[in-house]
């Protein structure tokens, strides 16, 4: 398989594209003092896009109607919201998360 000039270009400006955004950040902040009051709002930013990212898994759209919650993603995030707010282990909720889902595709 060989591969053309342009298609190694195209890849090489993607991977600059992707990580030049995540990266830069990082470097010129690291050499920045933040103030108390930016750095407890940017504590936010995890948990922001973790429950967009878990209500998004639970929501199904059909273009033209209201998103419906899907039966058993819902399910099965009910002993993994209890097992956050008792052990506060990420593993732990993983693992509680994981099981529920594969019980509950196993049995309905």
């Amino acid at each position: 398989m060989t591969i053309h000039m342009y298609t190694f270009l195209a890849i090489l400006a993607s991977a600059v594209a992707t990580v030049g955004p995540r990266v830069l950040p990082f470097l010129f902040v690291k050499k920045i003092n933040l103030p108390s009051s930016v750095l407890s709002y940017l504590s936010y930013v995890p948990l922001a896009i973790l429950t967009a990212l878990f209500v998004q898994s639970l929501l199904k759209s059909d273009p033209g109607h209201f998103p419906t919650i899907q039966l058993l993603p819902f399910l099965a995030s009910l002993p993994a919201i209890i097992t956050a707010i008792l052990t506060k282990s990420l593993v732990a909720i993983v693992i509680v998360g994981v099981v529920s889902m594969v019980l509950l595709r196993l049995f309905l």
